[in-house]
């Protein structure tokens, strides 16, 4: 790890603390801590500059305000040297929330988000495979998520 990368046991102990709660307020992560609230205050400005900590992001519970099927999809690009077209194309769809460019069968694996799997088949039809450089793709539809965590900062190797 760079030198100016390099975290303390009170960066990490914030990061876990944020990293379960995005909402916790920093006087509350101070108390846990043992710190000031500037103290964590100046700190996650640190992180911010160095592109640790990017921003924060809101979970959202999709089934409950009407999306019920979540896929994974394995795209087939028709060569490699596509990926960033095909990724700048992908990001233009909204049920599609995560793109990889992987090693192995597939090219790009996705993760998509839909109301129900005729909302699926459309975006399906209708948007991804009109991708440029996509070939073709194999869906996976999850029945459950079991486990979506964090890593564990202060974990054993």
């Amino acid at each position: 790890m760079e030198k100016s990368l390099e975290l303390d046991d009170i960066d990490r102990k914030i990061l876990s603390l944020l990293m379960e709660d995005a909402d916790l307020p920093y006087t509350e992560i101070a108390k846990r801590v043992f710190v000031s609230g500037g103290t964590i205050h100046v700190r996650m400005k640190k992180m911010k500059e160095m592109g640790i900590v990017e921003g924060s992001r809101l979970k959202v519970n999709y089934s409950r305000i009407g999306y019920d099927v979540m896929a994974f999809l394995g795209i087939y690009l028709e060569k490699s040297s596509l990926y960033d077209e095909a990724a700048e194309g992908l990001s233009e769809i909204p049920e599609v929330i995560n793109v990889n460019y992987t090693t192995g069968s597939y090219s790009i694996f996705a993760k998509l988000i839909c109301k129900d799997t005729q909302h699926l088949r459309r975006v399906l039809h209708d948007k991804v495979q009109k991708v440029r450089g996509v070939q073709r793709t194999e869906t996976f539809i999850s029945l459950d998520e079991t486990i979506n965590r964090t890593i564990d900062l202060f974990g054993k190797d």
